[in-house]
């Protein structure tokens, strides 16, 4: 036990070792989820005018309180013809262009209009009501960072301040594969032994929330020419991810293969359960993960290292994994010498995270996993976590 690295160690070796790759231009409506490259700038100002933030009337602060003609009617997207004069005002939509002249909006609810006159009681502050030109963001401003994950509120804001194109990570080729003489695709009829295939549609399915872009190889027998043929076609990518084949019996072949092919092992097992004997190494620029053949060792490896070395390469600021904050609902004994991550369901209820570890645990449950939604952090220690116990989660799906 003592030779195996620490969640946080192995993680920092994967993360040194994934290397940014080159941008590449997208268009901003196909964006969403990508990561930026470079700060993006606006290209004009934001507001790009002075505009109302309320249906109202324009009008001089100085020629309030009192009665003014109204004199033009602005809707938005039509500015007025001409400047506001000293005791005039002009009706305005929200978000129409403040006259030149004006300085303030008054509120529609706020006036007595009468015989296209509008009599306001109050004295009005300068600026009220107002959206200033550029009170946003200014041209040339970053509006968005880079490095960061673009969500929906991104994509506005950037379409807002003028850009129709983004500078972002490229999506990273990666190859799946499994291995094992006992594995059969979906559909076809299981003989003695021998199991359904669902490591590589599920980790594919997983990497690709990750922008992957995904190459699902064959499985691969028990054979050293499948194997060395598998890998040779898959190390073309920017990232190989296989599932089995990663432990020390004599059907365990991958990373023997992986080495002759040129591999270079970083490290081989993790102080974690389920998960332990992952292995990660390189070959040039590419990134090379054997994930477990259990189900749930497979997705847990995935989402402790592959997620984070997949979003690293795109150059996300925080490739995580990010681990949000909850409650256990019920006690869980810790173990003394590795990290758990406990398959769990989470809800919320009143207002806080609960989470709810689910009955069987053990790593080839992937049917039970399926009704979680959550994977709890139960660091390595002696004693349990109590209930209510605050703990770290991922968010899974």
């Amino acid at each position: 036990m003592a030779s195996l690295l620490n969640r946080e160690e192995a993680l920092a070796k994967v993360l040194e070792r994934a290397q940014v790759l080159p941008a590449e231009d997208v268009p901003i409506r196909e964006a969403a989820g990508r990561i930026l490259a470079s700060d993006a700038r606006a290209v004009v100002d934001l507001p790009p005018f002075a505009s109302s933030a309320m249906d109202g009337f324009a009008v001089r602060a100085a020629d309030t309180p009192g009665r003014l003609p109204v004199v033009a009617r602005i809707a938005a997207g039509v500015p007025a013809r001409r400047a506001l004069e000293t005791g005039e005002a002009m009706a305005i939509a929200t978000g129409g262009v403040v006259p030149e002249g004006g300085d303030a909006v008054i509120p529609i609810e706020y006036v007595v209009e009468r015989d296209n006159e509008v009599e306001i009681r109050d004295a009005v502050v300068h600026g009220a009501n107002v959206r200033p030109q550029g009170g946003d963001v200014r041209a040339g401003d970053a509006v968005v960072a880079a490095g960061t994950s673009l969500a929906p509120a991104h994509i506005g804001a950037l379409t807002a301040a003028g850009l129709d194109r983004v500078l972002c990570g490229r999506r990273p080729r990666v190859a799946v594969f499994s291995t094992g003489t006992e594995l059969r695709r979906p559909g076809e009829p299981l003989r003695s032994g021998e199991v359904y295939e669902a490591n590589a549609a599920m980790l594919a399915a997983a990497l690709a929330t990750a922008n992957a872009d995904i190459v699902e190889l064959p499985a691969v027998s028990d054979d050293e020419d499948a194997h060395r043929a598998s890998l040779e076609r898959a190390l073309d990518a920017d990232v190989v991810v296989t599932s089995g084949g990663v432990s020390v019996g004599p059907h365990d072949l991958v990373r023997r293969i992986a080495r002759e092919l040129g591999v270079e092992e970083v490290f081989w097992g993790v102080a974690v359960r389920p998960g332990k004997p992952v292995s990660f190494g390189v070959r040039g620029g590419t990134l090379v993960f054997g994930l477990p053949g259990n189900p749930v060792s497979s997705l847990v490896g995935c989402e402790l290292f592959v997620r984070p070395a997949l979003l690293a390469l795109q150059g996300a600021a925080e490739p995580g994994p990010v681990y949000e904050p909850g409650r256990l609902a019920a006690a869980t004994r810790r173990n003394p010498h590795r990290d758990e991550l406990l398959r769990a369901h989470m809800t919320v209820r009143d207002g806080e995270v609960v989470l709810e570890p689910i009955t069987g645990q053990e790593s080839h449950m992937i049917a039970r996993a399926a009704s979680a939604n959550a994977l709890v952090l139960a660091p390595r220690g002696d004693g349990e976590l109590p209930a209510g116990e605050r703990v770290g989660y991922l968010r899974l799906g």
